[in-house]
């Protein structure tokens, strides 16, 4: 797939932007992220964008707007879908993921809503599962703004310093994700333990 997206680079302007925002949208709005990763879109324009095939503004304007506009329809559908939205996640790994997901989602919140971004998979369902959870969209919107813009800017800003070098930070990146995702479980996992343990001696 990442090979057939490098012809991305030599598309006009509009059909890389274009592209790009479609993908990173549909990755949590349409739940493309779980055949398609938005991140490889966004270090690839990122990248079209050092080779001078587009402006780095548009495509930091482009991608962070998909982003956001992207995980507000995600929470939106998660509000109103609920448990439906599980029945379309069938392979086993995969829900057992998005179980460890919901549990953080409880266990720690906006955070969750943050590092999600980062993490493949989990960034596709994330917002829905905020919605499904009933966190308030203001407290959602917040948490978003921080994790998709941090996560717009940086990918993209990735692809740009990388150039034609593009395949080894999307490497990165998932690399990157899955690190943080365990760095959060760990964590989460010491505080629960410590406060179910203080509990226990009140």
């Amino acid at each position: 797939m990442t090979d057939v997206l490098a012809g991305l680079l030599d598309q006009p302007p509009w059909v890389i932007l274009t592209i790009a925002g479609l993908v990173v949208f549909g990755e949590c709005a349409l739940f493309v992220g779980m055949v398609l990763p938005g991140e490889t879109v966004a270090v690839l324009a990122g990248a079209a964008a050092a080779l001078g095939r587009t402006t780095l503004a548009s495509v930091l304007l482009v991608v962070l707007a998909a982003a956001v506009i992207g995980d507000n329809v995600g929470y939106a559908v998660g509000r109103n879908a609920g448990p439906r939205l599980h029945r379309r996640v069938t392979n086993p790994a995969r829900r057992q993921r998005l179980a460890r997901a919901e549990a953080r989602l409880r266990l720690r919140g906006g955070l969750a809503v943050l590092v999600g971004r980062w993490t493949p998979f989990v960034r596709s369902v994330m917002p829905s599962l905020a919605g499904i959870s009933g966190m308030s969209w203001p407290r959602f919107i917040a948490w978003d703004l921080l994790g998709a813009g941090s996560w717009a800017v940086g990918s993209v800003l990735a692809g740009f310093a990388a150039g034609k070098s593009y395949e080894q930070v999307v490497s990165w990146f998932g690399t990157a994700g899955s690190v943080l995702l365990g760095a959060f479980l760990v964590v989460g996992v010491a505080v629960w333990s410590w406060r179910r343990t203080a509990s226990a001696r009140a």
